[in-house]
């Protein structure tokens, strides 16, 4: 079994600092899981038990039960638990966790986008999977040679993979082609412009004889992913401050040396100071609130986005960023091929994207290890993939795999442009996770209260964001060694 040898752990006096900011981050000052000594040699692979082992995963069985199965059929030493932990984000889920691993609820395998990866790796409670990666090499091989490599650092932290990703999704724009069509104009081509964006939101919308908007031309919803972060990215900025962690070669010599996707690959990736206040994030936060204050964009709301899909459905809405997820969605709306298409973010100061990944990680306390190791490579294999939920029938987020996207799954539903998914990536290698360091919580919490204020106007976006800034440096300031590792 493979120890945890790398993690970096938080005192209880530093968790419960952080509580002013977060409750959920509080919880973790119960379960943050010691460093212990790493093995001499690459693990062996787990021997048969005679007794069952109970594995307990968080994921809907809904649509995880058939990859379940499929395990127990090579695993029958094992049953599996299913934990299905719901939220309007990934922050809501991240806070139920956390609390429920305080609780003494320990889990063997969750599941954690963008948004929660480093937080669970920086407070010990992820097991890094580097050392199992090495053993089974050979077998990956065909997994990593089908996945794009920016799509693999973004689950990395501080040199160690935490996450094997098996799902994506960028934030693109979807548009309603009927509006698009009424409104006088072709699809946009790739490289169209912010300029461009602003004169078929524009067109799109149309107003009441009282002049109240009844058709939008835009419309986002505030959290991390999506929401205004896409224009933060196409204006050359970011929320923070980037920079690349050391280390990585390990995994980038193994399985993609001759890939130059993958040149310049690191570590992981740092999100090492607050720059909310940057002037090209004050100027992105202003365009927004000029398309509400023009009536292009309808109040902004937290959360998933149900009435903005209501609005689109039924031509109420011309275009909302959104990711290969929002296939699925419109599906089940009733929407057809043909009555949307999607294309890349408009360019700006750059066409640079934003994007989240997911996937499995095992517990540091989990007493099944080896056996939630086998599990997260059946996972991301092409048969599991396959016959899972979120693929089969109805594609509700974009898979990873590169081979999985292809003409025959978007033939009776979905995009024209279905290209456009991994173009995202392919041709736009400075494309991006959206920030999410160890305290992304708290962070996103403050993101989302100040940019509701700008948009309801209570505030200017120049005193939301310069508020923000100071809010973000108090709570880096608590963590000045948030990407130290102990070795």
């Amino acid at each position: 079994m493979i120890e945890n040898s790398k993690n970096r752990t938080y005192t209880r006096r530093e968790v419960l600092r952080m509580a002013g900011m977060s409750a959920a981050v509080l919880a973790l000052s119960a379960c943050a899981a010691p460093a212990t000594p790493a093995p001499e040699a690459a693990p062996k692979k787990p021997a048969p038990s005679k007794e069952k082992v109970h594995l307990r995963i968080q994921m809907d069985p809904d649509y995880e039960k058939p990859v379940g199965d499929l395990f127990l059929k090579s695993h029958p030493e094992a049953e599996i638990e299913y934990v299905s932990v719901t939220g309007i984000d990934h922050e809501e889920v991240a806070s139920k966790i956390l609390s429920m691993v305080a609780a003494g609820q320990i889990l063997d395998l969750g599941y954690a986008a963008t948004e929660a990866t480093q937080l669970y790796a920086g407070q010990g409670l992820a097991e890094p999977l580097d050392e199992w990666v090495k053993r089974d090499a050979d077998e990956l091989k065909e997994y990593f040679a089908d996945v794009h490599p920016s799509l693999v650092e973004a689950m990395m932290w501080e040199g160690s993979l935490y996450e094997l990703p098996f799902d994506f999704n960028a934030a693109n724009l979807y548009f309603n082609t009927k509006l698009v069509a009424e409104a006088g104009f072709e699809h946009p081509p790739q490289d169209w412009t912010k300029d461009d964006f602003y004169k078929l939101a524009k067109a799109i919308t149309k107003k009441g004889s009282g002049g109240e908007t009844e058709v939008f031309g835009y419309g986002w919803t505030n959290r991390l992913w999506g929401s205004w972060m896409p224009w933060i990215f196409v204006n050359g900025s970011n929320l923070l401050v980037e920079e690349r962690a050391p280390g990585g070669e390990w995994l980038w010599e193994t399985f993609y040396k001759d890939d130059p996707a993958a040149k310049g690959r690191s570590g992981g990736w740092r999100w090492t100071a607050p720059k909310a206040n940057d002037p090209a994030n004050v100027e992105a936060l202003e365009f927004m609130v000029q398309l509400y204050k023009e009536g292009i964009t309808p109040a902004v709301e937290m959360g998933g986005g149900e009435t903005l899909s209501g609005f689109f459905g039924t031509g109420k809405l011309g275009m909302i960023p959104a990711g290969g997820f929002w296939v699925g969605h419109l599906k089940n709306a009733g929407m057809k091929r043909g009555d949307y298409d999607v294309q890349l973010f408009p360019k700006w100061k750059t066409q640079r994207h934003q994007f989240g990944t997911a996937g499995l990680w095992i517990f540091t306390k989990s007493k099944n290890k080896d056996l939630a190791w086998e599990y997260s490579k059946l996972r991301v294999s092409k048969e599991a993939m396959a016959i899972h939920g979120w693929y089969n029938g109805t594609t509700l987020t974009t898979p990873v795999r590169r081979s999985m996207l292809n003409e025959e799954r978007f033939a009776e539903t979905g995009p024209e442009h279905w290209q456009v998914f991994y173009d995202t990536l392919d041709k736009h290698p400075d494309t991006a996770p959206i920030p999410a360091p160890p305290v992304s919580n708290p962070m996103t919490t403050l993101f989302t209260s100040y940019t509701a204020k700008a948009m309801s106007l209570e505030m200017t976006p120049k005193e939301a964001l310069d508020a923000m800034q100071k809010e973000l440096e108090d709570l880096f300031a608590r963590y000045p060694d948030m990407y130290k590792r102990e070795t």
